[in-house]
C-alpha cells in the first residue's frame, strides 16, 4: 500500500539523507558497535548537510522544516540499515523541541545555533537508578542558593549520555512537592561536580553511548532553568506523545525492513529441494506479518499528520508506541524463527534486528505504562 503522506520535497530529502547515510555511516557502523560509541564528527557532518534541527526557525540557523515527515524520514533511513547509534532522532524529535517550545529569547539563541551544526551534542535525563516510569518520584535536587541552583543526584540509561554537552535534566527544585515541584535544568558540559559514569554495556543499540550520569554539588545558574519552575512535570506531559511516536516509526521502519530481509531470505533458501518460502507454514506467517505491518503503518501515518496538525494527543502516542512495538518483537522474532539456525547467527542482520528491538518496549514508558495511560482516559 502506497503511503500517501509524502510529496516530492519528502522524497528528495529522503534521497539526500539515504545518500549521506550511505556514505558517511554504514560503512563505519560495525566499527562504532564494537567501540560503544559514535565519533563526534559524524554529528558535524550531519550538521553540515542540514540534518540536524532543520524545523528550528532561520533566525536561529534551522531551516524553518516544521514537519514531522522529515523527521520520520531521518528516523526510517537509520532503522532501514540498522544504524542504531547515531542519536540524531533524540536530538531532533525531543531535546530542540524543549528549547523552542520553553526556552527564553536569550537560551534559543544562546543554544540553538550550535546544536544544528552539530558542535553541541543533546540528552535529556529522566530516569534514575531508582526511578523509572514513574517521573513524580524522581529524587534527583536542585536547590536555589544565590542566583544559582546545587544539583545533587544521579541518573541512568542516558541516551547519548558519554557525547551530550547539553542535558535536559528532571529535577526536584521542590522535594516537598510531587509533580509541582518537578523542574527542567540546562547541564552543561565542563560544570564542576558533573560527572559521566560507565558506558552501559547493553544487548542491542551497541553503537548508541548511554551512560550514567552523576551530579555533585553542581552549581547551576538559573538563567539555565528551563521554562517555569514547578512546572517541568508539565512539559514532560506536552512533549512525551513526539517522543513517543518517533519511538512507534523506529518500530515500523524495523519491522518492515526485518520483514523484507526475511522475505528474501526465504525465497534464496532451500530445504527439501525448493525454496523455504513455498512451504505453506513460511506463506502464513509472511502474510500475517505483512497484514498486521501495513495496518500499523497505516496507523502511525496518520499519527504522524495528527501530530503536524497539532491534534495528537496522549492517549493516541501511547497507543502507537505499545503496539507497534509490540508488533516489533512479534516480527523480528517470527522472522528469527524463519531464518533457522542461520537467524541466531550475528553475521546475519535479522539477530542484530532481535536485538535492538528488545528495548522499543521498555524506553519512552513501558509499554505496561502505556496501557494505564489508555486505561485511564476510558475512565478507569
Amino acid at each position: 500500500m502506497e503511503r500517501a503522506i509524502f510529496t516530492e520535497d519528502h522524497r528528495m530529502f529522503r534521497d539526500a539523507w539515504r545518500r549521506f547515510v550511505e556514505k558517511e555511516i554504514v560503512p563505519h557502523h560495525h566499527q562504532w558497535e564494537q567501540e560503544g560509541i559514535v565519533p563526534r564528527e559524524v554529528w558535524l557532518k550531519a550538521g553540515e548537510n542540514g540534518f540536524l534541527g532543520f524545523d528550528v526557525p532561520e533566525e536561529y540557523g534551522g531551516q524553518g522544516m516544521k514537519d514531522f515527515r522529515y523527521n520520520a524520514i531521518l528516523t526510517e533511513e537509520l532503522v532501514r540499515v540498522g544504524a542504531s547509534g547515531p542519536g540524531f532522532g533524540l536530538h531532533n524529535d525531543i531535546v530542540i523541541p524543549y528549547i523552542l517550545h520553553y526556552g527564553t529569547e536569550e537560551q534559543k539563541r544562546r543554544w540553538l545555533p550550535k546544536m544544528i551544526s552539530g558542535e553541541v551534542i543533546t540528552a535529556i535525563a529522566m530516569t534514575e537508578p531508582n526511578t523509572g516510569s514513574d517521573l513524580a518520584a524522581v529524587r534527583t535536587s536542585a536547590i536555589r542558593q544565590n542566583g544559582h541552583y546545587v544539583v545533587n543526584g544521579a541518573k541512568t540509561f542516558i541516551t547519548n549520555g558519554i557525547n551530550a554537552d547539553f542535558v535536559i535534566t528532571v529535577v526536584k527544585t521542590d522535594p516537598q512537592q510531587k509533580h509541582s515541584g518537578i523542574s527542567l535544568l540546562c547541564i552543561e558540559r565542563g560544570m564542576e561536580g558533573f560527572k559521566r559514569g560507565r558506558k552501559l554495556d547493553k544487548i542491542g543499540l551497541r553503537a548508541q553511548d548511554t551512560a550514567e550520569l552523576f551530579f555533585e554539588d553542581v552549581c547551576v545558574p538559573v538563567e539555565n532553568l528551563l521554562g517555569q519552575e514547578g512546572q517541568g512535570f508539565i512539559y514532560l506531559m506536552e512533549q512525551l506523545p513526539q517522543e513517543r511516536l518517533n519511538i512507534a516509526v523506529a518500530a515500523m521502519a524495523g519491522a518492515q525492513t526485518a520483514l523484507a530481509m526475511t522475505v528474501a531470505y526465504c525465497r534464496e533458501r532451500t530445504a527439501f529441494g525448493k525454496p523455504i518460502g513455498t512451504f505453506q507454514n513460511s506463506r502464513f506467517r509472511l502474510a500475517e506479518m505483512k497484514t498486521e505491518i501495513t495496518i500499523g503503518q497505516v496507523f502511525v501515518d496518520r499519527c504522524i499528520m495528527e501530530l503536524n496538525e497539532g491534534r495528537l494527543t496522549t492517549e493516541q502516542a501511547s497507543m502507537a508506541k505499545w503496539w507497534t512495538t509490540d508488533l516489533q518483537q512479534r516480527v523480528v522474532d517470527q522472522c528469527v524463527q524463519l531464518h533457522g539456525g542461520y537467524g541466531y547467527m550475528l553475521e546475519y542482520p535479522i539477530a542484530k534486528f532481535y536485538l535492538d528491538a528488545r528495548v522499543m518496549s521498555i524506553y519512552g514508558g513501558t509499554n505496561e505504562i502505556m496501557k494505564e495511560i489508555i486505561g485511564r482516559t476510558m475512565g478507569f
